[in-house]
Order: structure tokens, then C-alpha cells, then sequence
């Protein structure tokens, strides 16, 4: 094998391996099911009134807390604020526990960066 050979070798394999890692990147940001990202979207368009341009950064929005959280710690931190609303002794463990807390947390240091590149 000459020289010239071996070089265009490892450049086709370092042109490969980028591409490799946008495709595995591009999978952990979609896993997200569409009527998750739907219903943020929906949620988001409330708050912010409905206009072309609120799609536009509400679309953002939920593709930047896709990129930072993953699936089920969102849904653990939808569940916890969904159920943090019942009143008495059902809620309280949601409201008070530091796991539930934690979860808060992580969604909303996602949103406050969503909040930054989007709007």
C-alpha cells in the first residue's frame, strides 16, 4: 500500500466518524415523542400569545429542553408539578421531596436556557 493510499484512507475515516456522531447526537435530541413536543408547544403558545412568531420560538423552545433533558427526567418533572398541585397529603410528598425538587429544577434551568436562545 503506498503512501498516498494510507492518507486518503484515514481522511475517508475521519470524514465518516463526524458524520456518525451528528447521527447519535441527532437520535438523543429526538427522543422526544411528537406529542410531547405538541403539547409544550401548545402550552407555550398559550402563555405567549399565538402568533407566527410565538410558534417560531416556542418550536425553539422545546427543541433547546429536548437538547439538555432527557425524556424521562422531563416527564418526571411534568408528573412532579402535575401532582404537586393536589391539595393535602397526596401532593405533599411532590412539593417537599428533594428528588421532586431536583427534577423542578432540571426543567427549569432547561426552559430559563430555552429562554435565552429563542426569545
Amino acid at each position: 500500500m503506498t503512501l498516498v493510499g494510507s492518507v486518503r484512507r484515514i481522511v475517508a475515516a475521519l470524514t465518516v466518524l463526524p458524520a456518525m456522531a451528528v447521527t447519535v447526537h441527532a437520535s438523543d435530541f429526538n427522543d422526544y415523542p411528537t406529542s410531547a413536543r405538541v403539547e409544550y408547544v401548545f402550552g407555550c403558545l398559550k402563555a405567549n400569545g399565538e402568533t407566527r412568531q410565538a410558534i417560531e420560538q416556542c418550536s425553539c423552545s422545546i427543541d433547546v429542553v429536548a437538547s439538555l433533558l432527557p425524556y424521562d427526567r422531563y416527564i418526571t418533572a411534568e408528573t412532579v408539578l402535575s401532582m404537586a398541585q393536589v391539595r393535602g397529603d397526596m401532593g405533599s410528598p411532590f412539593r417537599t421531596s428533594e428528588q421532586a425538587t431536583g427534577a423542578i429544577n432540571d426543567l427549569r434551568r432547561a426552559q430559563a436556557e430555552a429562554e435565552v436562545r429563542c426569545f
